[in-house]
């Protein structure tokens, strides 16, 4: 159960470390309450070459300017004015790249989960609906996930790659033939029972 260390998020090659957040655990600590899921689908974002990046072209904003920092660091923004999407910062510092964090399988503090989503039913199988159940907000932006408020830990799950579901991202169609890359990564939860 230990965090995922600065060298894991520092690698070149976001595709691959995309790929290989699943089945890692994503876990926030807010006022002392624990939740978590087990990740189990990542998009990739290959920074300024990539037209579905929120740094294509090299474009720094007060928004994506974490994107250009230190590795292994949360990169949170607001989607359509609802949704807080949560992200890891990759690569080293000056290379813009992301991997978005889509969905997850809840498991510890699946009652305060509830209680935030304001459901009955606990779902977190989309960028919005996960970042709602974990409590994580765009003030989070630029938390270190190898402190103590959001982390990502190593349980040994094993995800094997004829589980692993590869294809186009999900509403980048603005990005052109970007929009077609292979950087999304899911699997069906049902293997982690």
């Amino acid at each position: 159960m230990k965090k995922l260390p600065r060298a894991f998020y520092a690698r070149p090659d976001v595709v691959a470390v995309a790929r290989e957040l699943l089945g890692k655990v994503l876990v926030t600590r807010f006022d002392g309450i624990i939740t978590s899921g087990v990740i189990t689908e990542t998009e990739a974002y290959m920074g300024a070459g990539d037209r579905a990046s929120h740094a294509y072209g090299g474009k720094v904003t007060p928004r994506n300017k974490v994107m250009y920092g230190e590795s292994g660091v949360a990169y949170v923004y607001l989607c359509y004015g609802i949704h807080h999407l949560f992200n890891v910062v990759t690569n080293a510092p000056g290379i813009a790249h992301a991997v978005l964090v889509r969905a997850i399988h809840p498991l510890k503090g699946k009652d305060m989960m509830l209680q935030r989503r304001k459901s009955t039913k606990l779902t977190t199988g989309g960028p919005g609906t996960l970042t709602q159940a974990l409590g994580i907000l765009t003030e989070h932006s630029g938390t270190d996930l190898l402190g103590d408020l959001i982390t990502i830990e190593d349980h040994k799950i094993i995800v094997p790659d004829n589980e692993v579901i590869i294809g186009p991202r999900i509403g980048v169609d603005y990005a052109g033939e970007d929009a077609y890359l292979p950087y999304r990564f899911h699997f069906h939860p049902h293997i982690l029972e």
